[in-house]
């Protein structure tokens, strides 16, 4: 079940959340501040003071989960729906980020796949 692709998948997949999430808390990378309708969004999710916070410490916490690989199963549901809206913020308001939003959506679709048989009892 962890060929070499799905271990670089899952590694890939934990660093990135790790090291963005634990951005939505210090800001340590120079972001580039959205404008339009993205930047709207962003800021009127930014003045409720909680949203970024809370992803933030999720995505450090499934992140590690994939880097330790404990609770893989787990930790790849709780980000398929963080990977969906991520997905679509990129391909209705910031079309620029578009490539990295599948990429991360495909690695959590396959990493999903190949850990199937601990999703199965959930449809019987």
């Amino acid at each position: 079940m962890n060929s070499m692709f799905t271990k670089i998948a899952r590694i890939a997949l934990g660093l990135a959340l790790v090291v963005f999430g634990a951005n939505k808390l210090f800001h340590f990378l120079p972001m580039e501040a959205p404008t339009g309708s993205a930047g709207d969004f962003m800021n009127s999710l930014g003045a409720t003071g909680y949203i970024f916070p809370v992803l933030g410490v999720l995505e450090i916490i499934i992140g590690a989960m994939l880097l330790l690989k404990k609770w893989v199963a787990f930790a790849l549901i709780l980000l398929a729906p963080i990977s969906i809206n991520i997905l679509l913020f990129h391909l209705f308001l910031g079309i620029s980020g578009l490539p990295i939003a599948i990429v991360v959506l495909l690695f959590n679709g396959i990493l999903i796949y190949k850990h199937w048989q601990q999703y199965k009892p959930l449809f019987y």
